[in-house]
């Protein structure tokens, strides 16, 4: 990658698919996603990656705790908020609002291979190519 420059707000909004890669470097990636109502990430560890996430449009609910079966922390996530969830931690982002959850993420390292687009939760589901 030579690099990215785009309005990452705009194609945040823009996205209307589950998942997309927008742009992956040697040491981080960027990806938007769209939520529908109800919808979820799924309950999830990066062992050995951090990730930033920012809501752009919606509202959010993340849970975070130190393995599959304990929730230590709920954070409330609305527009224009953000956090970041350190390697090791399990966590899990649900759309609690009325309409879609609009978000971008930055992994550090990489998460998955450069293009990927799922264009549903199942798709994402089934795709064994992660990296």
């Amino acid at each position: 990658m030579s690099g990215w420059t785009g309005n990452i707000e705009r194609a945040t909004l823009d996205n209307d698919t589950f998942r997309t890669v927008v742009a992956t470097g040697a040491h981080l990636q960027l990806v938007v996603m769209s939520l529908a109502p109800g919808e979820e990430i799924g309950l999830e560890v990066h062992h050995d990656r951090d990730q930033f996430l920012r809501v752009e449009e919606g509202a959010a609910m993340v849970t975070l705790g130190p393995d599959d079966e304990v929730i230590e922390k709920t954070i409330a996530l609305g527009e224009d908020w953000a956090c970041i969830i350190p390697a090791g931690r399990w966590h899990n982002v649900i759309n609690c609002g009325h309409g879609p959850l609009k978000l971008y993420s930055i992994y550090s390292p990489p998460e998955h291979l450069d293009g990927t687009v799922h264009a549903t939760k199942a798709d994402a589901d089934a795709d064994e190519h992660e990296l």
